[in-house]
């Protein structure tokens, strides 16, 4: 059971991980008010508002999707490593 969890987590990630970079792929290209772009930032923007507050931006650069990828990575191997480990 713990390791259909642990999968689970592993692919939950790996979408969050598609899903920012994504975001910021789009940034780049999109009208901020085009239908794909605005659904992908109301998934994202909640996630990044808090690292925000915390991490200044340099210069013009924004590196809180970068954080935030580091995250998630960070915390779904934790939990898996944990999952594994329980079973």
């Amino acid at each position: 059971m713990a390791l259909i969890f642990a999968q689970a987590i592993n692919i939950f990630s790996q979408v969050l991980v598609f899903i920012i970079i994504a975001h910021v792929i789009l940034s780049y290209f999109m009208d901020p008010y085009h239908p794909i772009r605005s659904f992908v930032d109301r998934l994202v923007e909640p996630l990044l508002a808090p690292i925000r507050r915390v991490v200044p931006q340099v210069g013009m650069f924004d590196f809180s999707a970068l954080i935030l990828l580091i995250l998630v990575q960070l915390i779904a191997g934790i939990l898996v490593n944990f999952l594994r480990m329980v079973r």
